[in-house]
C-alpha cells in the first residue's frame, strides 16, 4: 500500500461494494427478468415469461426472508416483505394468463 492509500476500504465509498439491499434487489430484478417484465440485461431482451425460474427467485428471496429473521435492519426487513409479496402476485398474475407487464412495473424500477 502507497502512504495515501486508506488502511481500509468503506464500503459508503466504493459504489461496487455488495451490500444486502442490492443483493436482495437484484435477486428481484432476476424475478422481473424472468416474468417477462424486463429486457435481459444480457441480451437486452424482453423474453416470455419463464415461471420455473421466476418461483425459484421468489422461493430463494422467501428463504432468505426466513433465514434473516431478526437480525436485519427495519429498512432491509421492510424491503424484503414487500418484494417477496409483491413478486408472489405477480407470479399469480402471470400464471393465470395475465398482461405480460404490469403498467409501471411496482416491482423494479429501474
Amino acid at each position: 500500500m502507497t502512504d495515501n492509500a486508506p488502511d481500509h476500504l468503506d464500503p459508503d465509498d466504493d459504489p461496487s461494494a455488495v451490500t444486502f439491499v442490492g443483493f436482495v434487489l437484484s435477486l428481484a430484478h432476476t424475478a422481473a427478468v424472468h416474468f417477462g417484465d424486463v429486457p435481459d440485461p444480457v441480451t437486452g431482451q424482453t423474453a416470455p415469461p419463464h415461471l420455473p425460474a421466476a418461483k425459484q427467485m421468489i422461493d430463494i428471496l422467501a428463504l432468505i426472508e426466513e433465514k434473516t429473521r431478526g437480525n436485519l435492519t427495519a429498512e432491509e426487513r421492510q424491503l424484503l416483505e414487500q418484494l417477496v409479496y409483491e413478486l408472489k402476485m405477480r407470479f399469480i398474475e402471470v400464471s393465470k394468463g395475465g398482461p405480460a407487464a404490469p403498467e409501471p412495473s411496482r416491482i423494479i424500477l429501474p
